[in-house]
């Protein structure tokens, strides 16, 4: 009686790790599927828009010093994997359900359930830290001492984009 006790709990031990691992990797993968239908890397992957998946995934989502600039100043993309590295999980939940500048599309991140966002926070600490902080933003009217992409709507054109006036 002794030995199946133990043998019960000993198989009780290695079959809750591994249920357990199984289902911390099954939130990486969530997280990772994501971050790929979410766009995530095309704002927040330097060179994605031009090489998408060729861009390595240990080299995705380290924030961009290149900004976006609009009536709300100028804003850059985060690299995400520094910032779930440095906060915790409920830090995380709370500053996506906060929001933030645009571009970023945070109505997306506050719309994902809570299991949707621990994935993504589990998925970027399993990528682990990576690359050097993001510009911080800027007030509206500031010098903008980087490479910027301007939304502020323009009005229609006459000629073709690219060709030249004359």
């Amino acid at each position: 009686m002794k030995k199946s006790c133990i043998s019960i709990f000993l198989a009780t031990l290695v079959f809750g790790s591994a249920v357990h691992a199984g289902g911390a990797d099954g939130l990486v993968a969530r997280g990772r599927y994501l971050v790929a239908v979410g766009g995530c890397n095309d704002c927040h992957t330097p060179g994605f828009a031009e090489q998408g998946e060729r861009i390595p995934e240990k080299s995705r989502l380290t924030g961009m010093a290149v900004g976006y600039s609009g009536p709300w100043g100028v804003s850059y993309p985060a690299n995400l994997r520094l910032a779930a590295a440095e906060t915790s999980e409920r830090a995380w939940l709370a500053r996506a359900r906060r929001g933030g500048l645009p571009p970023m599309p945070w109505s997306a991140l506050q719309a994902m359930s809570e299991k949707d966002l621990r994935a993504v926070y589990r998925y970027l600490r399993h990528l682990g830290r990576s690359g050097e902080a993001a510009p911080a933003a800027l007030p509206p009217g500031a010098p903008i001492p980087t490479m910027h992409f301007v939304f502020v709507p323009q009005p229609p054109t006459t000629v073709k984009l690219g060709q030249a006036a004359h």
